[in-house]
């Protein structure tokens, strides 16, 4: 393969879970299954001479040795939308000396998006304090990045799905206590949500518990409840 090629040359496929080659080197590497694949890497400096460990290969989607790392190499694998970023932040790196780290994008040789840590430092050379070498680690944490994501929308799901059954069956209850039809129910639900600052879902949780406790008197306390949401609801004023 051409040390050169970038994500640019080599054909784009769909996001799909890392190769067994990557999993089993790292179970190898490490004696831990499933775990983040990391790698390690150095540049000296000023010559920009690098090298990358064999889970840094595997991070960026080669097999380690296919290519000659580079600055060129490492840049060209950068998301387009995060590229300058971690350019500003090794060139502030190189100038300062101080610890990084940066949570970011990467295209891998196979055209997939994986978001990664970075971490690094600059420090002198043993043998030569004119010479430094800039040297840290890179792991892929895509997987964990989409478990987490998918974790939050599903726990989001339930909750809407929790708050909008509270909903209609306060407005069935407003539906049956008042004679009214379901959008003029839901009128009267967003009034007193506005008129008292609290939300619909936990209005709507206390008309619900109201009319179910007091049955065909329901009315009367649901009533009260409208003209004073707060009080009626248990909690403090709070921002809808």
């Amino acid at each position: 393969m051409d040390p050169r090629r970038t994500p640019a040359d080599t054909p784009e496929t769909p996001s799909s879970p890392a190769p067994a080659r990557e999993r089993s080197a790292l179970e190898h590497t490490l004696g831990i299954p499933n775990t983040p694949l990391t790698g390690s890497y150095g540049c000296l400096l000023p010559e920009e001479t690098w090298w990358w460990s064999e889970g840094t290969f595997l991070v960026h989607g080669f097999e380690p040795g296919e290519v000659v790392p580079s600055t060129a190499l490492v840049l060209a694998h950068q998301h387009p939308d995060d590229r300058e970023r971690v350019q500003r932040l090794l060139a502030a790196a190189r100038r300062t000396g101080a610890p990084f780290a940066s949570v970011h994008r990467i295209m891998d040789a196979l055209g997939r998006e994986r978001t990664v840590v970075l971490t690094g430092h600059v420090q002198p050379t043993e043998h030569d304090p004119f010479t430094t070498v800039l040297e840290g680690f890179v792991t892929d944490v895509t997987d964990e990045i989409r478990e987490r994501a998918s974790r939050t929308a599903s726990q989001q799901v339930a909750e809407s799905e929790q708050s909008r059954s509270a909903i209609e069956q306060a407005k069935g209850a407003l539906m049956v206590l008042y004679g009214v039809t379901s959008d003029d129910a839901f009128a009267m639900l967003r009034t007193a949500s506005n008129d008292h600052n609290v939300k619909v879902r936990d209005l709507a949780t206390a008309v619900l518990a109201a009319a179910n406790t007091h049955g065909t008197a329901g009315r009367h306390f649901v009533e009260r409840l409208l003209r004073s949401a707060p009080l009626a609801t248990g909690r403090s004023t709070s921002a809808r």
